[in-house]
């Protein structure tokens, strides 16, 4: 198979889709693998360690694309790539349909195969290539927050743990997943006041299992929602309804009811966002502000931390990429029904139940 890795476009996004030690194991089994110059720079890795490892170097986006029958990235293709993409090609990447008209149009107009990372399936239900990232970007989001919440970056001041003596911040986390579990672990690792929202009762059992007691855990509903919102520091939304549109949860009416200086990290934006004031942002410009609350939601933050996303991110696509490229995109999706979940446009049709229902015209 003749694989590509194209450098990634989106606004620093540093990551990288395939290591050297990657790219060795593909090389080793007779593929042909193209990297982009300076493709890995970001991560820490440099074209001299993939061409130890077998790969050919190509000088332009265009090349890669132009000579890789599969194309493995780690964000969604952005608008200068989509002529790229040709009828036939694949593509295997984070593509989070659902919150992107354009995108899937143009996916459907190249007639392309779109295997998204978002949607693959392990056996037990989980989504094996979603987690590590979700991980990231829990534990990110409160880092984050806690820098926001600081006087010189807008926030309240208030120190998200205080002192002896002194109130710590109170957070609310939306969603208790991976990415609502590593934030609570964080947020109270920091000695915050921590509540996580759920409509799993079976999982915030759980979670009152291996969480602190400076977490409680209290059931989803709007009536509960905005009970904290008038006494919230910082809000995390980490919401996750596979490969469909995060609903809203917290409104710009419901927003009005926070105090000036708050905090809000959706996490959830890159699938639309829990919260409906909110909308992408860049590592450039990362924050805006509606009714004197701080908005953060930046839509790729683990690519602010490439060397730890990178290794942590392609210890698990690798060895689904293995099996594609071993046995052809078709035979592996028959061989692995979870990876077969992954598949969400193909042959310029949605194929993925919930991108059909967000895009029920392109259907």
């Amino acid at each position: 198979m003749i694989i590509g890795c194209p450098k990634e476009i989106k606004n620093n996004e540093n990551r990288v889709a395939l290591t050297p030690g990657g790219t060795l194991e593909l090389v080793r089994r007779g593929h042909t693998v193209y990297v982009q110059t300076q493709a890995g720079t970001g991560s820490g890795y440099a074209d001299e360690d993939y061409v130890e490892s077998g790969a050919v170097i190509l000088p332009t986006i265009e090349e890669v694309y132009g000579k890789a029958e599969t194309i493995v990235k780690v964000k969604e293709p952005i608008a200068p790539e989509y002529d790229l993409i040709r009828e036939g090609q694949f593509l295997f990447t984070y593509f989070h349909f659902a919150s992107s008209r354009p995108l899937t149009e143009a996916m459907i107009k190249s007639k392309a195969i779109c295997l998204t990372y978002e949607t693959v399936e392990a056996p037990n239900g989980s989504l094996p290539l979603l987690i590590p990232m979700s991980e990231v970007a829990g534990r990110m989001a409160v880092q984050e927050g806690a820098k926001y919440l600081e006087a010189p970056s807008g926030g309240r001041g208030i120190l998200l743990g205080g002192v002896p003596g002194v109130r710590p911040a109170n957070v609310l986390i939306l969603g208790g997943g991976v990415v609502g579990t590593e934030a609570a672990k964080m947020a109270s690792g920091l000695n915050a006041n921590v509540t996580l929202m759920d409509i799993s009762l079976s999982r915030m059992r759980y979670l009152c299992e291996i969480l602190p007691k400076n977490v409680t855990t209290l059931y989803s509903s709007e009536y509960n929602i905005r009970k904290q919102l008038s006494t919230v520091d910082l809000i995390i939304g980490a919401v996750l309804i596979p490969g469909a549109k995060a609903p809203h949860l917290i409104t710009r009416q419901m927003l009005s009811e926070m105090r000036p200086g708050s905090v809000v990290i959706d996490v959830a934006v890159d699938q639309g966002g829990c919260i409906e004031t909110c909308h992408p942002t860049t590592h450039e410009d990362p924050t805006y502000v509606v009714d004197d609350v701080i908005h953060y939601c930046v839509a790729n933050m683990p690519g602010a931390v490439p060397f730890t996303s990178t290794q942590a991110l392609t210890n698990a696509t690798f060895p689904y990429l293995l099996q594609i490229a071993q046995k052809g995109w078709k035979q592996a999706c028959d061989d692995n029904a979870g990876l077969a979940k992954g598949l969400n446009v193909m042959d310029g049709k949605i194929v993925y139940q919930p991108v059909a229902d967000a895009f029920a015209d392109l259907a």
